[in-house]
């Protein structure tokens, strides 16, 4: 955990923006696998983690507005616990190591609730994504599930994500420590690819290393040479020459900071040249867009940019004609690019994701798009000092969406169709690094990962 202090500088920055009512947290309790004692690997609610610290299933933290008190609610093991578990610190030990004097057992926290909302005091909670805490929350509430939708608090929403956005030092010391597991877990790709060798050899052998140096992989592991399909966890294809592989893998810091790192590569150590061609396009559009990044640009800029940068080396190897500008602002880019250039990231990969998109990414200056591509673009807002995002360009040969647009003629005087017939079995190409956002320009996270052609090249030989 950190200091103490932290955790009470980040709950009275709830107070200063939330007038009055009680805010509820639950944090997670464990999820069963496929009997009651075999859970999956126990993961905290990232909200709970920001504002009470404790790594602990089961317990509850509220912050009283209107009493100016805060409060966990959680269960001291008992004897049986003890005999499976080993001593545990009490509740009241944990909830002082963050700075919060008052506790009770779980089952109060009904009878708080129930008494609060006969007072018709506010009661904020956040969305869900867990349907086990949907049914805690009615329990204790006394509310239908549908009543609790109603319940949810969009000031709570904007208050935390205007916390949450802007990482502290201690924040970002956590995430360059994830980092580093990412740099050991993508350069042990490199290494260990070669014709022949299963993906799940690799996909495994990464999710060891973020296990053994960390809390374990921050999102499960993309590791295919099939990158045309964005989020593919498949890994029982054979590397084969010829194949491109596309590895987005990072880890969880000890105190579930997140590292996302996208690296590209040849499966035989070799760049050819139709393989070169394409992956210098993204690598430019990748680095130029990480050299303009500044303060105060939007995303959606940034995005615009790599976009053109793309379909510019698109239309230096043929696969585009026309009017660039043009192609990129109808939307035609999207068939190579049809994702945005990155997220936020923090103690979520995709940083606060669960409590609405459009409300991290995006805001009174900046609009979600409807267009194909653009509006899959997560962060369009602002950059700010603070903000901790990646840039994660990508070019993509997708078969089935290169077949209906061919078919629908769809922005024929852009796309050159007949070639790219010879790109069908090519795959995809994504490279991406995580940025922080400081007073004046913006810095590359972290060790150094391979990915010029001459640096990939070489540790894959070596």
């Amino acid at each position: 955990m950190f200091d103490q202090e932290i955790y009470i500088k980040r709950r009275n920055g709830l107070r200063g923006q939330l007038d009055s009512g009680i805010i509820i947290f639950p944090g997670n309790f464990e999820s069963s696998m496929n009997y009651p004692d075999n859970p999956y690997r126990f993961r905290q609610d990232s909200n709970f983690l920001y504002f009470f610290g404790l790594d602990h299933a089961g317990y509850v933290g509220v912050i009283d507005l209107d009493e100016g008190k805060d409060m966990i609610y959680g269960d001291d093991v008992d004897m049986d616990d003890i005999i499976w578990m080993g001593a545990q610190p009490s509740v009241h030990d944990q909830a002082e190591s963050v700075g919060v004097k008052n506790t009770a057992p779980l089952d109060q926290l009904e009878v708080f609730l129930k008494k609060a909302l006969e007072k018709n005091r506010i009661i904020h909670i956040l969305p869900f994504y867990r349907g086990d805490n949907v049914l805690f929350l009615s329990r204790v509430t006394g509310k239908s599930p549908d009543e609790l939708e109603k319940m949810i608090s969009v000031p709570l929403i904007k208050a935390v994500i205007n916390l949450r956005s802007y990482k502290g030092a201690e924040e970002i010391k956590e995430i360059e420590y994830a980092m580093d597991i990412a740099w050991e877990m993508h350069t042990t790709v490199m290494k260990m690819a070669k014709p022949g060798v299963i993906e799940r050899e690799l996909a495994g052998t990464i999710e060891g290393i973020a296990a053994a140096r960390g809390n374990g992989i921050s999102f499960p592991v993309i590791l295919t040479i099939n990158g045309q399909t964005l989020h593919n966890h498949y890994h029982g294809n054979i590397l084969k020459e010829g194949r491109m592989m596309v590895t987005d893998a990072g880890a969880e810091s000890l105190l579930h900071y997140a590292s996302d790192i996208t690296r590209t590569i040849p499966v035989n150590g070799r760049f050819d040249q139709r393989q070169k061609d394409i992956y210098e396009i993204v690598l430019k559009a990748n680095t130029e867009a990480i050299k303009a990044a500044r303060p105060g640009m939007t995303n959606k800029n940034l995005h615009l940019m790599a976009s053109r940068i793309m379909a510019n080396g698109l239309k230096e190897v043929g696969l585009m004609r026309g009017d660039i500008d043009q192609a990129v602002s109808l939307g035609a880019i999207a068939l190579f690019f049809p994702h945005g250039l990155g997220h936020m990231m923090g103690l979520d990969v995709h940083d606060m994701e669960g409590l609405g998109e459009d409300y991290v990414g995006y805001n009174d200056e900046v609009h979600r798009s409807k267009q194909f591509g653009m509006a899959f673009l997560r962060l369009a807002r602002k950059l700010e000092p603070g903000f901790v995002f990646t840039v994660e360009p990508g070019i993509y040969f997708i078969p089935a969406l290169i077949e209906q647009w061919r078919e629908e003629k769809k922005f024929a005087e852009f796309i050159n169709y007949d070639k790219l017939d010879a790109f069908m079995d090519f795959g995809g190409i994504r490279i991406e690094d995580d940025v922080f956002v400081k007073e004046d320009d913006v810095e590359v996270i972290g060790r150094p990962i391979p990915k010029t052609v001459e640096e990939i090249e070489t540790i894959m030989n070596s």
